[in-house]
């Protein structure tokens, strides 16, 4: 990823990223939804993708229109997933 804002750094985007990771996969796991159920319910066919995008791994990472599907599919306010915790 090309880094063309100086005051941003790559690793500050990936914490960032890996940030909202843990919120979604703490409420999902909170609420007793596997990650295939949640993927499925997303409208993602591949389990594997939904879980390299829930670890940041492979460079993946959920995009806005997953954390507004995620945030009404686990019945919480999208806001919350931009909380550092």
């Amino acid at each position: 990823m090309d880094n063309h804002f100086v005051n941003t750094t790559e690793e500050e985007i990936l914490n960032f990223y890996q940030n909202i990771s843990k919120i979604v996969r703490n409420v999902r796991q909170k609420k007793g939804i596997s990650q295939l159920d949640l993927a499925l319910e997303i409208g993602i066919k591949s389990v594997a993708f939904y879980s390299n995008c829930e670890s940041c791994r492979y460079g993946k990472h959920f995009n806005l229109e997953h954390l507004y599907k995620i945030s009404k599919a686990l019945d919480i306010d999208i806001c919350s997933f931009f909380k550092y915790t």
